[in-house]
């Protein structure tokens, strides 16, 4: 491990090296290039360089011990030697889990889209729901929201939302919650007070660059069309709405979210490329070796992920077997618990197969 760490830690000086050249700065693909690369082990460098330092000082502790030392100074020093034990134990465990390959998306921004499922009005709602706790957790950790699509219905919910979440990491945070969620609530059209379930499922794709899916203009047809739903004097009347069909995939996406159709092309374009780069992940991921899949991914979406059963104000994710009583405190955005939770059994899982 030290070896590779050392490697990890010559590479980064290296690349200070290269982003002070001139020639690299002057070449926008090789400063991007080198730039990303520096910032992904960044932290791996930092926390290998305070492993050292620990590991210094320890020598010097035990250095000491060896030397004639009253008893209090001693005891001083047995109990430094104690709490640097500590710290390299706990950051040996810290490098362990960084040498772990990341996934490639995790600093990406997400494009999420949220559907009803089974349940009619009752699920839209509950789509709704979903979209305003997502928003509340983006807004607590400074990214924005930007929404793509809607088709909104006269209830209240959505029959689908696409929105985009701008910040770093976003797509680490939030690339477990795809997957059917469940609803277990009292509608509030049900006067019989019986209890229904209704479902939505989420999609959450990290954001794809130019440069990671190449498509051709000659791959794409571009259909306009009317405008239809709130949105003033223009619905209906101009033909700003934009649908995208990517040939070679089959893939279509629709965007009449801004009165602008070059505003709408360009939204569209952004899920299209999503979606692409997506589907070119997943058929790769399909050949992934079964017996060898973490226990916590991004899963199959159609597997019901989590429960929301508003009778006990429980969240049960199933994947991980985790029951929070903070049901109402969820759907505000307070998600840590549940991310975070599912942040350790994949980091624990990735570390097991490492080590196998």
């Amino acid at each position: 491990m030290l070896d590779r760490l050392q490697a990890i830690e010559d590479r980064y000086n290296k690349l200070n090296q290269l982003l002070m050249d001139p020639d690299i700065i002057s070449d926008t693909n090789k400063l991007r290039d080198y730039s990303k690369e520096q910032s992904d082990i960044q932290e791996t460098v930092e926390v290998y360089r305070e492993y050292k330092t620990v590991k210094e000082q320890l020598s010097d502790a035990k250095d000491m011990l060896d030397d004639k030392l009253d008893s209090d100074m001693r005891d001083m020093v047995k109990e430094e030697l104690s709490e640097l034990q500590d710290q390299e134990a706990a950051l040996s465990e810290r490098l362990k889990l960084l040498l772990v390959p990341k996934d490639p998306n995790d600093n990406k921004n997400v494009i999420m889209e949220i559907r009803g499922a089974a349940g009619g009005d009752e699920a839209a709602l509950f789509a709704g729901n979903l979209y305003r706790m997502y928003s509340r957790f983006a807004e607590a950790q400074g990214w924005k929201t930007e929404v793509m699509e809607a088709n909104s219905t006269g209830v209240g919910g959505y029959k689908e939302i696409i929105f985009m979440i701008n910040g770093k990491g976003a797509y680490s945070k939030m690339k477990f919650e795809n997957g059917a969620h469940r609803v277990q609530r009292v509608p509030e059209t049900e006067s019989g007070g019986r209890i229904h379930t209704s479902t939505a499922t989420v999609v959450c794709l990290p954001e794809a660059e130019e440069v990671e899916v190449e498509i051709h203009d000659k791959d794409i047809r571009v259909d306009t069309f009317a405008s239809s739903g709130p949105g003033g004097q223009s619905v209906n009347t101009t033909m700003s709405a934009v649908r995208l069909t990517h040939l070679p995939t089959g893939t279509v996406v629709s965007c009449q979210d801004e009165k602008s159709q070059i505003k709408n092309k360009e939204k569209a374009m952004k899920v299209l490329r999503a979606r692409v780069y997506d589907k070119f992940q997943r058929e790769a991921q399909a050949e992934y070796d079964q017996n060898r899949k973490l226990a916590v991914g991004t899963g199959d979406r159609s597997e019901r992920i989590r429960t929301y059963n508003f009778p006990q104000n429980r969240v049960t994710d199933h994947r991980i077997g985790l029951t929070i009583q903070k049901l109402d405190q969820i759907l505000e955005g307070k998600l840590d618990d549940v991310i975070d939770a599912l942040i350790v059994e994949d980091q624990s899982s990735r570390l097991e197969q490492a080590e196998a």
